[in-house]
């Protein structure tokens, strides 16, 4: 991790694992079964899945598989969110969010990229990867505790059926039939 990424991890400290669970809760709550709210909730457990088993790794060929599987599974999510997610929320007057949805994704994408070329059994890609997953987990807060819920609640029924056919298309488009 670079000294201006240990600079601002140490002035915005994570959210609570509480705070999260409450989040997700919360989404939870909001979500229809099949729509883009409940695919998107089931990859971020897929997401947060994939970090715990690229750490746990204990080889570096089992390492770089679950690493390969986590870039697949976050860029796949990725793009569909950017295609159906984040428009929506930019046309339900969060374009703010929308557009910093957008530069943490493609920060992210930038990071895996980098841990690519790091010796997978490093403390450097140790490190590296804790602080992707840092960014991942603080990212998958923010729409699951305010953003996502709000748009839930603030569109309409015919509205989520196009968000939820556009965010499984481009899935699909992206991963085929792998994770859903």
């Amino acid at each position: 991790m670079s000294i201006i990424d240990k600079v601002i991890a140490a002035v915005t400290p994570p959210e609570s694992e509480e705070a999260r669970a409450e989040a997700r809760a919360k989404a939870e709550g909001l979500a229809t079964r099949g729509s883009w709210l409940a695919h998107i909730l089931d990859h971020h457990r897929q997401i947060e899945a994939l970090f715990a088993a690229v750490k746990a790794a204990a080889t570096a060929e089992t390492r770089r598989d679950a690493q390969e599987r986590l870039a697949l599974l976050l860029t796949g999510h990725s793009i569909a969110e950017e295609a159906a997610i984040y428009p929506a929320l930019a046309a339900d007057k969060q374009v703010g969010h929308a557009e910093l949805a957008y530069q943490e994704q493609s920060a992210a994408k930038m990071e895996v990229g980098l841990l690519e070329r790091l010796d997978p059994m490093s403390q450097d890609y140790l490190d590296k990867l804790e602080h992707i997953r840092g960014a991942v987990a603080h990212h998958i807060y923010s729409e699951e505790g305010t953003w996502f819920p709000k748009l839930m609640e603030d569109v309409s029924s015919s509205e989520q059926a196009m968000i939820t056919r556009r965010y499984s298309e481009e899935f699909v488009r992206y991963v085929g039939n792998g994770p859903s």
